[in-house]
């Protein structure tokens, strides 16, 4: 039975799980970066963060993920100089008279890297990729940056102890079940600090399955898969800021997705929110500052969809770190 289990698994992650270049993420509001590289260098520190999410909680097989992330601006106008209109130390990015008194950044480059890892059940896709982006201001508060990706991606099967009636069956054997293929994207990031606008492109080569040294007529095993973002920042009082935000996910072959977002913020301390997927879950999120040094948020996912009656939710954290925080900022500035 367990074999079974398995083997329909791969089977439905075989046939759509591979549509779409990553795993979802409940936090994309936290780390747009993994969707657009235009956002490689968007603040004048280096920004490391580590995330996990266990999906499915209690499923056999069910998804898990994991990734790095890391980037930072080029450019010592950028990185060693107030030009991000900080009037001192510990300024708070969130409240409504930085907002007020916020100029375009200085035209810089940013750079950045990261690796992502996401096992269900015994499928496994890997993702490393190095980003570059160019950042430029358009008027005195409304920023541009475009960006570029590449690096691979790495889809392996493990059916080694997969028991079944033909053991030629090509699902076994094909030779896309284990390969490297190469990675590419790009992506524009408009921004200021009561809004941000986005889109990206991940996996534009795509590429197509082969049997026996033949060209299939099956479609692309891979798809390019386009995101669309965009948020815009309310001021409640000076300090407490309600942000909704909204992604859009597309591939071919597969049902386009829709997150919604709202995030409520305090200063540049604790934040609260909530996400609604369309056919597929609701979530509640929550995180914290510590210092000037480390972020912390967390979300936890209720299915909506048929699988709610085998699985106890998804959770999902993710742990940032503020390297070379001259301003000892608590916060992103430009990512709310």
């Amino acid at each position: 039975m367990k074999s079974f289990f398995n083997l329909s698994v791969l089977l439905f992650a075989s046939l759509f799980g591979f549509s779409q270049e990553q795993p979802r993420s409940t936090q994309y509001i936290f780390n747009n970066y993994l969707i657009n590289p235009a956002i490689s260098g968007i603040d004048n520190y280096t920004d490391l963060k580590l995330g996990h999410r266990n999906q499915w909680k209690g499923l056999e097989g069910a998804p898990v993920t994991q990734y790095i992330s890391v980037h930072a601006p080029i450019g010592e106008d950028f990185v060693r100089s107030s030009v991000n209109s900080f009037s001192g130390a510990g300024y708070n990015p969130l409240s409504r008279s930085y907002v007020n008194s916020y100029t375009s950044a200085e035209p810089h480059h940013g750079i950045g890297f990261f690796a992502l890892t996401d096992k269900s059940a015994r499928i496994r896709q890997t993702n490393v990729n190095a980003t570059y982006a160019y950042h430029l201001g358009l008027s005195y508060d409304v920023n541009l940056s475009v960006g570029i990706s590449a690096g691979i991606s790495s889809t392996s099967v493990d059916v080694a102890n997969v028991l079944v009636d033909n053991s030629a069956d090509p699902l076994l054997s094909a030779d896309y079940n284990n390969k490297i293929r190469p990675d590419v994207g790009g992506g524009i990031w408009l921004y200021s600090p009561r809004f941000f606008m986005g889109a990206s492109a991940k996996q534009v080569l795509g590429y197509r399955s082969k049997t026996e040294n033949r060209q299939s007529n099956l479609p692309a095993y891979q798809h390019t898969v386009f995101y669309g973002t965009a948020g815009y920042k309310f001021f409640v009082d000076e300090d407490i800021a309600f942000i909704p935000s909204t992604l859009l996910t597309y591939w071919l072959n597969a049902p386009t997705t829709i997150d919604a977002n709202l995030k409520v913020a305090y200063q540049d301390k604790f934040w609260i929110g909530g996400s609604l997927r369309n056919n597929d879950s609701f979530s509640a999120l929550a995180g914290f500052n510590i210092a000037s040094l480390i972020n912390i948020s967390y979300s936890y996912d209720v299915t909506t969809s048929a699988l709610r009656s085998v699985n106890n939710g998804t959770h999902e954290i993710v742990l940032g770190i503020l390297l070379n925080n001259r301003y000892d900022v608590k916060c992103s500035t430009r990512q709310f």
